[in-house]
């Protein structure tokens, strides 16, 4: 068997099923396109599947990839010599071409004639009655005694999600030899000493498996086949981890460089080496298709693996952040095959930086409280739900680094309570929220026809009442003029959906008046018509005529348009990692929601604006068409980030040709020219990796510039000044107020020295302990802090406290020296007491802290608790 690298056998699959007439397809992103049913990619046939459902046509009936794939169900196992989170499949699809006859053959010529592995080193699996798939094996030279039967456990795929195609296997294993085995005279694939390792599986689609497990067949009998690309470089390069492959060398050559271990000396440093490589390599993929940190989802899976990485890192000596490095080994070695990682590359680099930095903040007291933790944990060696939960909560960690760590001191973790923390916290942000029409609208089993849309074409139309409903109640008459919702055949009105909201409008006709103050989706076919009763009696059945609020509209389509210029400027400014994560189009101004790491300069705001408007003076056409979603991607349509779209798609072009084109259902301007002007008023984070701009159109931006304008002309009368001296003018103002206040300062600063010997001379004793504690007269948070600095230092060893009315509001700042917070005082246990008792809040370091309070009324008597509070401290 000739040592092949893996780039060689990447080639030689491609150049062999192209040989045999399949069409070479890109991999899809890790993030998986119009499939709820998934969290992440986790095989190549996740893309493959809508053929396999005959859905969408393919662009060949044999198809051959090399997909990204990740799996979540091994964390906890990477760092062994074999588990892996991200990894490359190798596959070749058939739909409805080929089945096991020919997929058999096409394996066993690759495996043994182009990849020259020796026929006696191969065993094969099947499904316990699949006879067929045996007796094709037999046929290529596997001897009866090396074919197994195997069990749903291991010969029946499932589907890729809770649903979809799935079938009995096949699988080919590689036999390391029996000097890896148990050393049983039975031992088999089917056993897991680690002797075999299955190098490819055949699948052979027959089957659609429904939510509640029920098997249908197939259109059509397909072939999904899947070999792991670390696996078969391991067997080509006679290793029996992937870990010592040329695909993790640069991996663990980058590790080593920046550790100075030397690999094979320890095994606990070996296995924390593998973890740092292996979930480099993984967040830098997940990253660059996407994924941002969260605590839900799929970014809950990359914080997990970038801590995971970071507590690892740790063991071997890295107490900085390294991730970049490894960041940037994967984009060396893998951009020539994925380009989004070259694309991506300061992005992806910036959003593990900061994550790592994020937790490094809390890692090390995250880390020193599990441990006090630890070694106070009971007889039942389990550490509470509670206490789970408050390092998860407040300290970033993982509930699965917690147990982890925990596991290796033979500590287990209350799940159960945990769970019970996390539901309250759930509770506690649903009760804060309120989802409106999130709730049944509708009490019984009522059913209402689907409501055919024609508002991209008409604001007004004749049409028929279909259903009333006031009070969760289907009625057939609606005669008060309590709120109320009405269902029609057909309708003008635009609901809200896509970040678009609803149209507003009337509903009439002779002595009948309907006002539409929402419109909503009950259903995903059905429209409600949000309102009140004005004039008349409204009746099921009623011919009655839709008018849409036409300059509302307008607005609203403007603000529409304007967002995905708006999204086409940022991707330019600020670069392709952009992605929509969210939007609000309202009449009076637009909402975009985006993926970016860090505040917009003025410069860069400026550079969108200026983007946006030169292309609404263009006057560029708005063309919307309808096309099959794969060839509205292929032609380079913006697909939203999570959005779930069908199988044929509504596309948004602008210009000619388009400076922008996007999947959209939403309602448009026909041209740019009727936005008029755009104007970014504000731009601010939303969390991590999140940011909003907020902006408005036409008038609305009209009359800011011209409120703006005023506020210039009354600045120029209050300082009498004009045009080009305006600035000036208020800068040299500026300075001269920047230079009194240096010079206040500097004089209460010489005043505070006298108030400094008054305020020791009140010096209370608190047992052996020096306290002072005093409100004082200062103008700054600034002066506060020196004056305790101040008299902390002239006392040597004191417990300071003080307390100042500054703009009607207590501040106040405690000091505690070096000596007394080795008898366990710290300022900031103590400030939060202090300010507690303001109705405030407080807190920092053991040495000093501040903090505020609401009630300058009792700035006095919290201030006068310190000697009380350090003596609870000392005694307790």
């Amino acid at each position: 068997m000739k040592r092949m690298t893996s780039d060689e056998v990447r080639k030689t699959f491609q150049d062999y099923f192209v040989e045999h007439g399949h069409l070479i397809i890109p991999s899809s992103s890790l993030i998986p396109h119009d499939d709820p049913t998934l969290l992440l990619t986790t095989a190549g046939m996740v893309q493959i599947k809508p053929y396999f459902l005959g859905i969408e046509e393919p662009p060949c009936h044999r198809l051959t990839s090399i997909q990204k794939c990740f799996r979540t169900t091994d964390i906890e196992s990477v760092g062994d010599a074999s588990h892996m989170t991200f990894f490359e499949m190798l596959g070749n699809f058939s739909v409805g071409d080929y089945f096991k006859k020919e997929v058999i053959p096409f394996a066993w010529e690759l495996i043994t004639k182009r990849y020259g592995i020796p026929e006696d080193r191969l065993w094969a699996t099947t499904y316990l009655d699949d006879d067929e798939a045996i007796e094709i094996w037999k046929k290529m030279g596997i001897p009866e005694n090396k074919i197994c039967r195997l069990g749903k456990k291991d010969n029946f795929w499932g589907p890729a999600g809770e649903t979809g195609p799935c079938g009995p296997c096949s699988e080919l294993h590689y036999d390391y030899g029996p000097e890896y085995g148990c050393g049983r005279p039975d031992c088999n694939p089917g056993c897991d000493c680690g002797r075999f390792v299955e190098i490819w599986n055949l699948v052979f689609m027959q089957f659609n498996q429904d939510k509640e497990g029920n098997l249908t067949p197939l259109p059509k009998p397909n072939i999904d086949t899947g070999m792991g690309l670390e696996r078969i470089t391991a067997v080509m390069q006679g290793v029996k981890s992937c870990y010592d492959t040329d695909i993790f060398e640069p991996y663990m050559k980058y590790a080593l460089s920046i550790t100075g271990k030397k690999y094979g000396d320890d095994p606990e440093a070996d296995r924390a080496l593998r973890v740092i490589s292996e979930h480099g390599r993984s967040v830098t993929f997940l990253i660059s298709d996407g994924v941002l940190p969260s605590n839900e989802g799929r970014g809950y899976v990359l914080r997990r693996l970038l801590r995971r990485a970071a507590l690892f890192g740790r063991r071997v000596g890295l107490n900085k952040p390294f991730l970049t490095g490894f960041a940037q080994v994967t984009i060396d070695n893998m951009g020539k095959y994925y380009p989004e990682l070259l694309e991506r590359q300061q992005f992806v680099k910036d959003v593990i930086l900061r994550e790592e930095e994020r937790f490094a903040a809390t890692l090390n007291v995250g880390l020193d409280l599990l441990e006090d933790i630890i070694a106070k944990v009971g007889d039942d060696k389990t550490i509470s739900g509670a206490q789970a939960f408050k390092l998860y909560d407040t300290y970033g960690f993982p509930i699965e680094l917690t147990c982890e760590v925990a596991g290796d001191r033979g500590i287990k973790v209350d799940m159960d309570g945990f769970e019970k923390e996390m539901e309250k916290q759930r509770e506690m942000a649903r009760s804060s929220q309120k989802f409106g029409l999130g709730e049944k609208l509708v009490e019984g089993d009522v059913h209402f026809p689907a409501t055919e849309f024609l508002g991209y074409k008409t604001l007004k139309s004749d049409v028929k009442v279909c259903g009333i409903i006031q009070n969760k109640q289907s009625i057939n008459e609606l005669i008060s003029a309590d709120e109320a919702m009405i269902v029609l055949d057909k309708t003008p009105f635009y609901a809200e959906m896509g970040g678009q909201v609803g149209d507003t409008g009337c509903i009439c006709c002779d002595g009948v008046k309907f006002i539409v103050t929402d419109t909503k989706k009950l259903d995903p076919k059905t429209t409600i018509h949000i309102g009140h009763l004005e004039q008349g009696e409204l009746k099921v059945g009623m011919s009655i005529t839709a008018h849409v609020d036409a300059q509302r509209r307008q607005d609203i389509a403007a603000n529409h348009t304007a967002t995905h210029l708006l999204h086409m400027a940022l991707r330019k400014v600020l670069g392709t990692h952009v992605q929509q994560r969210g939007s609000l189009v309202c009449a009076d101004y637009l909402r975009f929601d985006f993926s970016h790491l860090s505040a917009m300069t003025a410069d860069e705001i400026a550079a969108v604006q200026k983007i946006v408007n030169d292309e609404i003076r263009k006057a560029h056409v708005v063309n919307a068409k309808e096309m099959p979603y794969k060839e509205a991607v292929a032609s380079g349509a913006i697909a939203l980030f999570d959005e779930k779209y069908g199988d044929v798609v509504r596309v948004i072009s602008v210009g000619e040709p388009a400076v922008s084109t996007e999947l959209c259902g939403g309602t448009h301007a026909f041209n740019t020219g009727i936005i008029g002007s755009f104007r970014i008023v504000s731009e601010s984070s939303i969390g991590s990796g999140l940011r909003r701009i907020e902006a408005i159109t036409g008038r609305g931006a009209v009359e800011q510039y011209d409120k703006e304008a005023d506020i210039i002309r009354k600045a120029g009368a209050l300082v009498d000044a004009k045009g080009d001296n305006l600035l000036p003018k208020i800068s040299a103002l500026v300075d001269n107020l920047d230079d009194a206040k240096k010079k206040i300062y500097a004089l209460e600063h010489q005043l505070m020295a006298k108030d400094v010997e008054s305020i020791i001379n009140e010096k209370k004793m608190v047992g052996s302990i020096p306290v002072v504690s005093k409100v004082v007269t200062v103008s700054s948070v600034d002066l506060l802090r020196d004056m305790s600095d101040a008299v902390a230092a002239k006392l040597g060893s004191a417990v300071v406290a003080l307390g100042a009315n500054l703009d009607g509001r207590p501040q106040f700042v405690v000091n505690v020296t070096d000596d007394l917070i080795k008898q366990k005082l710290h300022a900031g246990q103590i400030i939060k007491q202090i300010t507690a008792l303001a109705d405030g809040n407080g807190g920092g370091r053991p040495s000093q802290a501040m903090g505020g309070g609401k009630d300058v009324a009792k700035l006095g008597s919290a201030i006068d608790q310190t000697c009380a509070i350090v003596k609870a401290m000392i005694e307790g």
